[in-house]
């Protein structure tokens, strides 16, 4: 059974990206897809590793963080990985939890303020 491959195009089309995105991907080494000719590939692989990227990308890590812990896989295998994602995910935690406090405030002082204008209304 052969394994199933996407082309460039279906892979910006399942992963939602943009050619440029995918491009960037592989030139800072995040992905390496298979080369036929001019043609690109991507394998079970690829699409697993694209997946993780988009959620560490929205879980706020850095790409450079991303390939770091991505390639902990491929070096020293999944305990190290999983050590690592612990420690990025408990700082980026640490970081959301002071962003909510800030945007909690910033929303009650625009709520503050917009009570006190409107107050001088007719």
């Amino acid at each position: 059974m052969s394994e199933t491959r996407l082309s460039f195009k279906e892979m910006c089309a399942q992963f939602d990206v943009t050619p440029r995105t995918l491009r960037y991907y592989e030139y800072i080494e995040l992905l390496t897809p298979t080369r036929e000719g001019r043609s690109r590939f991507y394998g079970a692989r690829e699409t697993a590793r694209m997946t993780l990227i988009l959620r560490g990308r929205r879980f706020g890590f850095s790409l450079e963080e991303i390939r770091q812990w991505l390639d902990l896989y491929e070096k020293q295998g999944s305990i190290p990985q999983y050590q690592v994602f612990v420690d990025y995910a408990d700082r980026q935690l640490e970081a959301l939890r002071v962003q909510s406090r800030e945007l909690e405030d910033t929303i009650q002082d625009l709520r503050t303020l917009r009570n006190e204008v409107a107050g001088r209304l007719p």
